[in-house]
């Protein structure tokens, strides 16, 4: 399983814009076929912090993900909403078993 948190820190004026555009992209990006999971957090402490929580079945599938056109539309849209650059950890799904 490939696994990306992508941390997320957005501007207070822009979030209910960035919440519609990323609702967009993740109901898109559920039904890619490499897709395992795509989930939306957002921290009860600080409304403008997000953490996209993105499980591919493996890197060829996260890379499809980063071609297709609504990952496009979502990244060109939010580019100028962040306070900051978006960051992208990654980590190797263990749990559970494919």
């Amino acid at each position: 399983m490939y696994v990306t948190l992508v941390h997320v820190h957005v501007k207070p004026e822009r979030v209910d814009d960035f919440i519609a555009a990323t609702r967009e992209n993740h109901y898109a990006s559920v039904q890619e076929e490499g897709n395992l999971r795509f989930d939306v957090l957002r921290s009860v402490d600080d409304p403008t912090y997000f953490i996209l929580y993105e499980a591919y079945r493996d890197a060829g599938a996260a890379a499809a993900h980063k071609a297709t056109s609504h990952y496009l539309k979502w990244r060109e849209a939010v580019a100028d909403w962040m306070a900051e650059p978006r960051k992208g950890v990654r980590f190797e799904g263990l749990f559970p078993l494919g």
